[in-house]
């Protein structure tokens, strides 16, 4: 073996000059004392906030973000919104609570809920990439994916007291509308009819509206389809065309049960 021609060939092949893990890491650093600051009762509020702004500047450098460096800016409008991301936090545990009978207390749901957790990093991610803060934000939200199985893109839209049961398998898109008082179960995939490169600029993906139940394995595909509030969209359904409001949508599979004498 040949070691330093190896070496030689794999230098040459390292294509991306920029591809630094180390921003991976300090993401998911960022992510856990940020989800800390906001839940966890022995945490310093103001001590963290000061360790998180600094984070930051270095998540910024990682990231070779080079928009005339506002970052100060950037980070102080993130700050400012946190109050307004905890609140809507809150109503989503509260949203957990009410709807499950399997919950015990509220703080069952804020510390093992994996839907909850999901929920979470997806709003804390939502408000840097509404501030044009790139990559960052889909590295926490791909965290929370690693952790809890909940793939929700970071530009997604969602309203409040939004619950995800279970959570394992769900994948809500980047251009996904979900307003208030939704559910989903396990297995829910709110995607796109097509992927081509070129659609990037166009919504892809569903409009879910105001007291919609989605349950385990329904698809629900395109940018044009609408599910019309109140609605109940059954298990295992596949949806590309809207649904009106009051609507209970119903997949019915065959189903045989062959018994076997013992005689």
């Amino acid at each position: 073996m040949d070691k330093e021609r190896i070496i030689e060939k794999l230098n040459r092949h390292k294509k991306q000059p920029y591809l630094d893990y180390r921003l991976k890491e300090e993401t998911e650093s960022f992510t856990n004392i940020l989800f800390y600051t906001l839940f966890d009762v022995n945490t310093p509020v103001a001590k963290n906030l000061d360790v998180l702004a600094e984070k930051f500047n270095h998540l910024v450098d990682l990231a070779c973000w080079d928009l005339e460096r506002p970052c100060n800016k950037v980070w102080d409008n993130y700050v400012s919104s946190l109050p307004t991301v905890l609140e809507k936090l809150n109503l989503d545990a509260e949203a957990i609570l009410n709807c499950d009978p399997a919950s015990l207390s509220i703080q069952e749901i804020y510390m093992a809920y994996p839907g909850f957790y999901a929920i979470a990093i997806y709003r804390l991610a939502h408000e840097l990439y509404a501030q044009g803060f790139p990559l960052v934000p889909r590295l926490m939200t791909e965290y929370a994916h690693r952790q809890t199985g909940v793939d929700i893109n970071p530009g997604a839209q969602i309203g409040d007291s939004f619950f995800i049961d279970h959570a394992t398998g769900v994948v809500i898109g980047e251009t996904a509308v979900i307003h208030d008082n939704v559910k989903l179960y396990q297995g829910v995939t709110l995607g796109a009819l097509y992927v081509a490169k070129n659609l990037q600029k166009t919504k892809r993906h569903p409009t879910i509206m105001s007291n919609v139940t989605i349950y385990a394995n329904a698809t629900i595909l395109g940018g044009d389809t609408v599910i019309g509030e109140n609605s109940v969209i059954g298990g295992n359904a596949w949806l590309t065309a809207s649904v009106p409001a009051n609507s209970t949508v119903f997949h019915t599979p065959e189903i045989k049960i062959k018994t076997v004498s013992n005689v």
